[in-house]
């Protein structure tokens, strides 16, 4: 989930609720909350930990609530989870660690400090930002560290490889993997499109669970434009842009580094939205 600011640049509470809602009344059967769309990296821990305050008080009950407290300081994402596990949240979601590219050991005793926490782990493997990729075999040996329960994966090039690791339920880290991912028996997908269309992407994974490779194909090649579209620049730019064009959030701050869309890439993207009908339907 994006992270919604207010105009002083802070965490605006109201909207974060709003959006909440929004999402799990469209589509969605939980939330990542202090994700990479969430902008994790620029959010403090009281940020962080009032986010998670906020999805346990709201959608305990009707939506999971997954908290994003990895990072590349094993102490920190551990004393984040802590956290966490006492607010209640449902899992958490710990992304390989970026920057100072552990070895293969490094890895695994990261990990295993942050399932030791007690809550469920979600494994977000991303080498495209975090340099670091965790291979099949590797995801394989971190199974079955107990706790660890679930892989976002985001490299298409071991997208098939990883649905046949036992005790993993693998979720599509990028939206283009969701088709392959739910036709392979995969769990869904952590996704940045479904704050728009949330509800065609649970068809698409409804379609897959009951056999229909047609339908689910068909569908998903309906999202191919947004899907690119979203990504024309770094996200969360795009689609904090898009929901604010739809007036589901007030503002479509960013925090720098990041900066707002340009007007040549809000144009381009307000092309899109109109043509999948999401501002006639927001208005």
């Amino acid at each position: 989930m994006v992270t919604p600011f207010d105009e002083r640049g802070a965490l605006d509470e109201d909207a974060t609720v709003s959006l909440m809602h929004h999402l799990v009344a469209n589509g969605s059967d939980g939330l990542v909350l202090s994700g990479t769309t969430g902008e994790a990296s620029t959010l403090t821990d009281p940020e962080k930990i009032r986010l998670f305050e906020l999805g346990v008080q709201e959608l305990r009950g009707s939506a999971s609530i997954v908290a994003g407290t990895g990072s590349n300081d094993t102490a920190h994402s551990v004393h984040l989870t802590e956290i966490a596990a006492k607010l209640g949240v449902d899992a958490v979601l710990a992304v390989t660690t970026y920057y100072n590219r552990p070895p293969r050991a490094g890895l695994i005793g990261h990990f295993s400090a942050i399932a030791a926490v007690g809550v469920p782990v979600i494994l977000y493997n991303i080498p495209s930002r975090a340099v670091v990729n965790l291979p099949p075999d590797l995801i394989a040996e971190l199974a079955e560290i107990p706790g660890i329960v679930g892989l976002k994966e985001a490299n298409p090039d071991q997208a098939d490889a990883v649905l046949d690791i036992p005790g993993v339920r693998v979720y599509a880290g990028n939206d283009d993997l969701l088709l392959p991912i739910a036709l392979g028996g995969g769990a869904g997908v952590i996704s940045v499109a479904s704050h728009i269309v949330g509800r065609q992407m649970q068809a698409i994974c409804a379609a897959a669970r009951r056999g229909d490779r047609a339908e689910a194909t068909r569908l998903d090649e309906q999202l191919h434009n947004l899907y690119e579209a979203l990504f024309a620049t770094s996200n969360p730019i795009l689609i904090k842009a898009a929901l604010e064009m739809a007036g589901v959030i007030p503002s479509g701050r960013v925090r720098l580094p990041l900066v707002h869309a340009t007007a040549a890439e809000r144009a381009e993207l307000s092309a899109v939205l109109e043509a999948q009908d999401i501002l006639v339907r927001a208005s």
